[in-house]
């Protein structure tokens, strides 16, 4: 079937939050805007990761939000300044959304859900002028965009373009990196996709089966120089959660991971503890009474460190760093996010692609990683503002 040809000023494809972000910052500027999503629906991601409560950004001091980006923090580092926490908080109080900041600095619309923020945002585009076209998937980048819709092949031509693709990770929801192909076909560096934020895979003994679902709050997680306090949770595929998430980059590069079960109690304190008369107590019971370890901390010292030591300063040792024996991240698409996308060194600052004048990237397509709680959703929305801002000014130049 031959395509249907259609031009327009701008397109932007994706609609999660950095292609509707980019959408509305060209928008802003005067561009007539084509917002082409593979899905349904639109931000599905969005609003799922909206449901057990929305994280926005993260409402603390700025070099503490850029190192939360680690190496790609320098090249954020604008963008961010464009639209940091702070602003995000406007821009959700523009849209009527009452916002709360939490204990730990994460910013929370009071509603809790991401559903009526995106439908404040969508009715805003549209009254913009948003054209917006559902199961339009991109397919082929030859002599324009080339997209599958439900009335036969359109390839589009527009005089600029934002890429919003999303990254690799819940393909059920439209972010499943099958663009990286087409994208290195067209002579751009993609780095390859890697799970971020990511559970541990455990193989657990039989034992551990009555502690799945228990919680983990006072232990600190370890790997390669990086500490987590968050909480995490046995699960029967290993340990999940946001006290495991952020380490998702050091347990990539193969460090071990270490736990601290009493991370609020040093070593000498824990040795003088053990070291209390035993009497006939079995050491199972003098552990449990002498630490007051929760059942399923006191579980995890048994998995992981048996035959345990009677001598306290060994058996401290062990409560103090805890080895744990994993089969790695879990599966990629069962990750929140992921590492890998685009490489920077294929865009310039204005996130243009080398080589392809007027097509911009922006979102989890370009290769960065944050940990959980509001980090990954503000670079999503600073990122969109940032390429779509230059698409503007690139496609009136």
């Amino acid at each position: 079937m031959t395509p249907t040809v259609q031009v327009c000023d701008a397109l932007v494809i994706g609609g999660g939050p950095a292609g509707l972000m980019a959408a509305e910052a060209l928008l802003a500027q005067g561009r007539r805007v084509l917002l082409a999503e593979a899905k349904p629906s639109l931000a599905r991601k969005f609003l799922m990761a909206g449901k057990s409560g929305l994280n926005l950004a993260r409402i603390e001091p700025p070099e503490a939000t850029l190192a939360a980006y680690g190496g790609a923090s320098d090249r954020l580092r604008p963008m961010l300044d464009a639209l940091g926490p702070e602003a995000v908080r406007g821009w959700a109080g523009d849209l009527g959304q009452e916002t709360f900041t939490g204990s730990t600095g994460r910013l929370f619309p009071v509603a809790m859900k991401a559903s009526p923020l995106l439908r404040a945002w969508l009715a805003r585009l549209d009254a913009a002028g948003l054209d917006r076209r559902a199961r339009w998937r991109w397919m082929r980048w030859q002599d324009g965009f080339g997209f599958d819709t439900p009335d036969g092949p359109v390839t589009v031509l527009p005089r600029v373009a934002v890429l919003a693709l999303g990254g690799a990770s819940w393909a059920r929801l439209g972010s499943d990196g099958a663009w990286a192909g087409g994208l290195r076909d067209a002579g751009v560096a993609v780095t390859p996709f890697a799970p971020a934020n990511a559970g541990i895979a455990v193989e657990w003994s039989a034992p551990m089966r009555q502690h799945f679902g228990a919680p983990l709050k006072t232990v600190a997680f370890h790997a390669g120089g990086m500490v987590s306090r968050g909480e995490a949770v046995i699960s029967a595929r290993g340990l999940e959660g946001g006290g495991v998430y952020p380490l998702s980059p050091a347990l990539r590069a193969g460090a071990p991971l270490v736990l601290d079960l009493m991370p609020d109690v040093d070593a000498a304190s824990v040795v003088a503890r053990l070291a209390r008369p035993r009497g006939k107590r079995s050491l199972g019971t003098h552990i449990r009474r002498a630490l007051g370890l929760p059942p399923q901390v006191q579980a995890l010292l048994m998995e992981f460190a048996r035959p345990l030591p009677d001598a306290p300063e060994a058996l401290a040792a062990i409560v103090k760093a805890l080895p744990v024996s994993h089969a790695g991240l879990r599966p990629l698409d069962e990750a929140i996010s992921t590492a890998g996308g685009v490489s920077w060194d294929a865009l310039d600052d204005r996130l243009m692609l080398a080589g392809h004048p007027g097509v911009f990237c922006a979102g989890e397509m370009i290769d960065w990683e944050a940990p959980t709680g509001g980090y990954l959703l503000n670079a999503c929305l600073a990122t969109g503002l940032w390429a779509g801002r230059h698409a503007a000014e690139w496609g009136k130049s």
